[in-house]
């Protein structure tokens, strides 16, 4: 396994993030649909999001032992980037708060914050709703897309080529979700959105010297500010996306190709 993962680390990686995350997805998607009785409750939803957490740490050992889980870790507690790339980090609640200024302009009703804390499969959550998605979503994606997969498809491919490459790979492992919590109608939005925050995602990872921190954060805050039941059925969660796409065009048009960063692209 260690030779194969020396020879093939991405190889690896994709195919134990799948292994892990789809054997959750899966089995609960087809409970939803009440093809199959699994015992196992719908909350566990959220335990799929480690799949690429768990990878990277078990493919990062296979590689280089203590030493590499010893780097893994210390990018996911990177948290000295300077103020700027904080605000950045958490400006999905901007975002949110100029949204509903300016939709109570337009349509003269108030978005409810409340129904920020309602999400999928568990009750009300109030503010822990951005708690669950930081540390679970948040921390076991981008350990895992950014953490271990970005810097390494980096590593003989320009930003911008490694991030068409990893989106197609992330976006597919959304794929039982659209089973699970999304509507197939949302497919081709939805992998424009994956396309775009992904584009952010290098950007943000590019520029802050490879802190996982940083994208962890930023990915928890998106969700919850896109992720709930009010935002889905409202325009939010549209209206963010939308500014993330736009986003996504100007780090293309801003950086160029090669590194979609005023910093040198991180490799690995």
């Amino acid at each position: 396994m260690r030779s194969l993962a020396r020879r093939h680390p991405l190889v690896v990686y994709i195919v134990l993030t799948y292994l892990f995350s789809w054997s959750i997805f899966i089995p609960l998607a087809l409970k939803k649909h009440g093809l199959v009785e699994f015992p196992v409750p719908m909350p566990v939803y959220y335990a799929a999001s480690f799949g690429p957490l768990l990878s990277a740490i078990i493919t990062s050992y296979l590689l280089g032992g203590s030493d590499a889980l010893k780097e893994l870790f210390a990018r996911m507690v990177r948290w000295r980037v300077g103020p700027a790339w904080w605000w950045i980090a958490f400006s999905p609640l901007i975002l949110l708060a100029v949204t509903v200024v300016v939709l109570k302009i337009a349509t003269g009703g108030w978005f409810d914050l409340k129904l920020l804390g309602v999400v999928e499969f568990l009750p009300d959550l109030g503010i822990g709703a951005l708690l669950l998605w930081t540390l679970t979503y948040g921390l076991g994606e981008e350990t895992g897309w950014r953490g271990f997969a970005l810097p390494r498809l980096q590593r003989n491919h320009s930003a911008l080529l490694a991030t068409f490459y990893l989106w197609i790979v992330w976006a597919l492992w959304h794929a039982p979700a659209f089973f699970l919590v999304y509507d197939p109608v949302i497919l081709p939005g939805f992998l424009i959105g994956v396309f775009a925050g992904a584009l952010v995602f290098t950007w943000l990872y590019n520029s802050t010297g490879g802190s996982i921190l940083i994208a962890i954060v930023f990915h928890g805050v998106f969700n919850f500010t896109t992720g709930s039941k009010a935002s889905k059925a409202g325009m939010v969660a549209a209206v963010i996306s939308t500014i993330v796409m736009v986003w996504a065009v100007l780090v293309v048009l801003l950086y160029k190709p090669e590194n979609l960063s005023r910093a040198d692209k991180q490799i690995l």
